[in-house]
């Protein structure tokens, strides 16, 4: 039934109400168990002194969120200031030639952060990728692109690699892996897009200005080649109606949200708490569910922080970057899970739609997925835990398919149509609870632990029934109302936006 279809006003205050008293009471659990165990020994390395007239300690077990803010923090702001300044003076003086200078910043910045066998390093690999983009055949820029990638994600080969790069300080690994693989994956880009280039092929230059745009170099997001070549080589540089003030407002949102964090940090030890789970086992199953959710939610936050502000520095350069990942607690369905839009937008690209073409056909689609997550598997690292996350999402994302496959049938097809809009919508929101539930008890052991998704599940689905397991079903039906119902809003604005472009 189509998503245009209204709820009572009341029956969405109802759910409304149910939402805001389950997320305060499943938070005051995990806030008092925070505040109960913020002595204990166990929690000794996770937990470190924080505000001292608040009486509160930080939860600091996130390596990358606490490096990222304390000893690492000077030399980011201090990289990316200088980046947006010699962007501004480039885009002034010589706007026909910006890209050129952000490669020559970008290379000095990882030559003087990471050393000259490091840079040695990456534009070995681009030169291979180069090299391979001249014979313009895709299965040749594939394998290369793969192999690239494993020597620096399966051992001994990455070791090897990285055994070349010497000193060391905070974050180095995060660097070298973080800058090596978003090589391949760019390198990857340049040489498929280039074999589809029907006359000649992109220069060594246009992969170089590519790869060492120093905002995404690091950390990302991946921005396909055609995308930044057809972006980066304007001359045209005007700015959008409220452009700037937008970029001012998305700044301001991302600095409130690392306060927030900080805040939150100090009064929920969500990272924490799930590291001992004879602790945790003394919860209730509300504060259990709360604890698997508000792990997932984090993680998207830190994505959106991090990403959010590099692409603020990509629009003042005049780049339009992937967006940032969708909110956590805006998804029920599996094909929109993704934390890195720019990698999703990759693997769409290139693996995902490339294989399962229209995504309707139920053995394309598994072919599709499985490539797609082998593809993600050696993109994160092989191991135990990322094997178990790829297959468990794996099956969900297909999982999803074969219900709308089964429900598609024509008994199905004729009782849904019989129905009102409103009850096909409260069907499909009480399958999309579930569903819901699936995409966090599937992603919690990659961001967390393997034991501690294994004891929510069995809270939740085996010692909680059928109380919990109903109630929260329940909830989280309530929460997937609102969700379409903002879907509704989105859509209908949508509509109206494409009606005011067609007049005018």
């Amino acid at each position: 039934m189509g998503v245009k279809t209204m709820l009572p006003n009341y029956e969405l205050g109802f759910y409304a109400l149910v939402v805001t008293c389950a997320v305060v009471y499943s938070g005051s659990g995990i806030f008092e168990a925070s505040r109960d165990s913020m002595n204990r020994k166990a929690f000794r390395d996770g937990i470190k002194p924080g505000w001292h007239y608040f009486g509160r300690k930080m939860d600091v077990a996130d390596f990358e969120w606490v490096m990222w803010f304390t000893s690492f923090r000077n030399v980011i702001i201090f990289a990316l200031s200088g980046h947006v300044l010699f962007a501004k003076i480039c885009s002034m003086t010589v706007p026909q030639h910006r890209a050129v200078m952000y490669m020559i910043y970008g290379a000095l910045a990882v030559l003087g952060s990471m050393g000259l066998v490091y840079l040695m390093i990456i534009l070995s690999h681009c030169l291979v990728l180069y090299s391979v983009a001249l014979a313009k055949q895709k299965w040749l820029c594939y394998l290369a692109g793969f192999c690239c990638l494993a020597s620096f994600k399966v051992e001994p080969f990455g070791s090897w690699q990285s055994g070349f790069v010497t000193g060391a300080f905070d974050l180095q690994d995060v660097l070298f892996y973080g800058g090596s693989t978003f090589t391949i994956m760019r390198g990857m880009s340049f040489a498929l897009e280039s074999s589809e280039k029907k006359e000649g092929i992109y220069s060594i230059f246009d992969l170089l200005k590519y790869n060492f745009y120093l905002p995404f170099f690091f950390f990302g997001p991946v921005m396909t080649f055609d995308q930044f070549h057809a972006q980066v080589s304007t001359r045209d540089l005007r700015r959008k109606d409220d452009e700037m003030k937008n970029i001012r407002v998305n700044a301001l949102l991302h600095v409130g949200a690392i306060v927030a964090v900080d805040i939150f940090f100090h009064f929920f030890y969500i990272l924490t708490l799930p590291s001992d789970l004879k602790f945790v086992t003394r919860l209730s199953d509300w504060s259990l569910a709360g604890l698997a959710y508000s792990n997932l939610v984090y993680d998207w936050v830190k994505a959106a922080v991090m990403f959010g502000v590099i692409n603020t520095i990509a629009r003042l350069d005049h780049l339009d970057p992937p967006q940032p990942p969708k909110c956590i607690t805006m998804l029920y369905i599996f094909a929109e899970t993704h934390f890195d839009r720019g990698i999703n937008d990759w693997l769409c690209k290139y693996v995902y739609d490339h294989i399962g073409e229209n995504h309707d056909n139920v053995l394309k689609e598994l072919l599709a997925s499985a490539t797609t997550f082998a593809v993600t598997t050696l993109w994160l690292g092989p191991c135990e835990i990322v094997y178990i996350w790829s297959a468990l999402n794996c099956f969900g994302l297909n999982f999803e398919l074969w219900v709308q496959k089964f429900f598609q049938l024509g008994f199905f097809a004729k009782l849904e149509a019989k129905m009102s809009g409103a009850m096909s919508r409260r069907i499909r929101a009480a399958f999309g609870a579930v569903n819901f539930w699936a995409i966090v008890l599937y992603n919690v052991p990659a961001l967390n632990s393997l034991d501690f998704a294994l004891l929510v599940t069995k809270r939740l689905l085996v010692t909680g029934f059928p109380v919990s397991t109903l109630s929260i079903w329940f909830i989280t039906y309530c929460g997937v109302q609102l969700i379409k119902e903002r879907e509704r809003v989105l859509a209908i604005e949508e509509e109206e936006k494409g009606d005011k472009a067609k007049v005018e």
